[in-house]
């Protein structure tokens, strides 16, 4: 199922970053722009691909580097999603609509935004191709796709979505659906998947689940709900500070979790979910659901498979500490299209974005890049409707800590920085 506009990956912007870089606190005037069908120029200095929240950093800091003339970012969707806020919108504690802008407002006053989509990339004669054949030419190119969904190879996904009692927070398309299935849950199994592939905001599966047992709980319809989780995972978490916080919360609120389990069909017109079982490849398992949260399968877009720029799998091969791709100099990834070795949030963009950023910089000056990315990122574990874990770590899975207090443990400070401030700084801040 195709997204219908550009998204951000899931998760907490590292305060430290947010509050210390020189300028990101500077609101500057946003600027309209006029979108064109085609590239109002067959050259820019810097060609930024993909307008979600690591293409729109990156344009409005070469911006200031090479000039907004010289600076065009390539993206075809009209709306610009804070996919963060989804985890909320499925839980009934937010509105979609406060997810969204149109994406003129977000780009960088006077960078060209072609309003088009890449249909191929030509590294090796510094260019690209967008639809209707139109050719573009760069001198440096920052990719930033993002990451695709793949419902449909779930059996009976899309379109077991037209029925009740499904939904998932990953696509505009279904997110209110889950707080439908959410409000009309009458009795028996509640079940929150997570997909055998890698995904953007590893803990937003479990998030919904802790707010969909805090929302029976008040309702008083916990007592008829049996909630699963059911992971491809061998771990609830992959750093083990977090996940022994989780465990215990899981243990205390009596839910079942299922590891190694992934699934493969939704039968939505008998509320069946069938589940392979991992460790016996084609043994599956059938559950009755009263209410199902799906988490896609996903993958790098289609125009990256294959791709000259892309490792065998199809993420952009670029170097883990420095972002500059591995075989061509003046090609560079940021965020979730990449193959760097850490989770896929928002927070990893925003670290991301600094090093890349110094890296560039470098190179432009024919300097080697010295800056290192640490694969920082994070993902504020929402445990309630006013609780939240704020898990930080880094390419170890070493916890990276930002406030000196011990965050495995729930808190209401840090939810109301998950749902209040991040989407401020991020509008405000990220995006400028």
């Amino acid at each position: 199922m195709a997204a219908i506009g550009v998204v951000s990956s899931c998760s907490c912007l590292r305060p430290g970053v947010w509050l210390l870089k020189p300028g990101m606190q500077k609101m500057g005037s946003l600027g309209l722009h006029t979108a064109s069908r085609c590239a109002a120029k067959d050259y820019y200095e810097v060609l930024v691909l993909g307008g979600g929240a690591g293409g729109i950093t990156m344009s409005a800091r070469m911006k200031r580097k090479v000039g907004a003339g010289n600076v065009a970012v390539v993206e075809p969707s009209e709306t610009h999603y804070y996919q963060p806020l989804w985890t909320l919108v499925g839980g009934g504690a937010k509105q979609l609509a406060a997810s969204a802008r149109p994406t003129g407002s977000v780009m960088p006053t006077g960078v060209e935004w072609i309003k088009s989509r890449v249909t191929a990339l030509d590294p090796d004669k510094n260019c690209v191709w967008l639809e209707n054949d139109t050719r573009v030419s760069y001198k440096y190119l920052i990719i930033a796709l993002g990451i695709s969904l793949h419902y449909e190879k779930i059996k009976g996904l899309p379109e077991g979505f037209h029925h009740p009692k499904i939904g998932s927070n990953y696509s505009v398309h279904t997110v209110e659906k889950t707080w439908k299935a959410l409000q009309d849950f009458k009795e028996g199994n509640a079940i929150f998947t997570f997909p055998n592939t890698p995904v953007k905001c590893a803990g937003a599966p479990q998030k919904i689940m802790y707010l969909s047992e805090a929302y029976w709980r008040k309702t008083g319809k916990r007592s008829k709900a049996n909630i699963m989780f059911n992971t491809s995972l061998g771990v609830i978490f992959g750093v083990k500070k977090y996940a022994d916080a989780l465990l215990e919360i899981i243990k205390e609120r009596n839910i079942a979790v299922n590891y190694k389990c992934n699934l493969v069909e939704v039968r939505a017109d008998k509320q069946e979910a069938v589940f392979e079982n991992l460790d016996k490849p084609g043994e599956t398992e059938v559950h009755q659901y009263e209410m199902l949260h799906v988490t896609p399968p996903m993958g790098p877009p289609d125009v990256l498979i294959n791709s000259a720029v892309s490792d065998g799998i199809g993420w952009v091969d670029v170097d883990k500490e420095t972002l500059q791709h591995k075989k061509y100099p003046n090609v560079f990834g940021i965020g979730d299209c990449t193959n760097l070795p850490t989770s896929k949030t928002a927070a990893a963009v925003a670290a991301q974005s600094g090093v890349l950023d110094r890296t560039i910089s470098l190179v432009m000056k024919n300097q080697l890049p010295a800056k290192k990315y640490d694969g920082y990122t994070s993902c504020p574990l929402v445990t309630g409707y006013n609780k939240v874990i704020l898990a930080e770590f880094d390419y170890d899975a070493q916890p990276l800590e930002t406030f000196p207090i011990d965050q495995s443990k729930e808190r209401v400070t840090m939810y109301h920085m998950k749902a209040d401030m991040m989407p401020f700084l991020y509008w405000n801040a990220l995006l400028r």
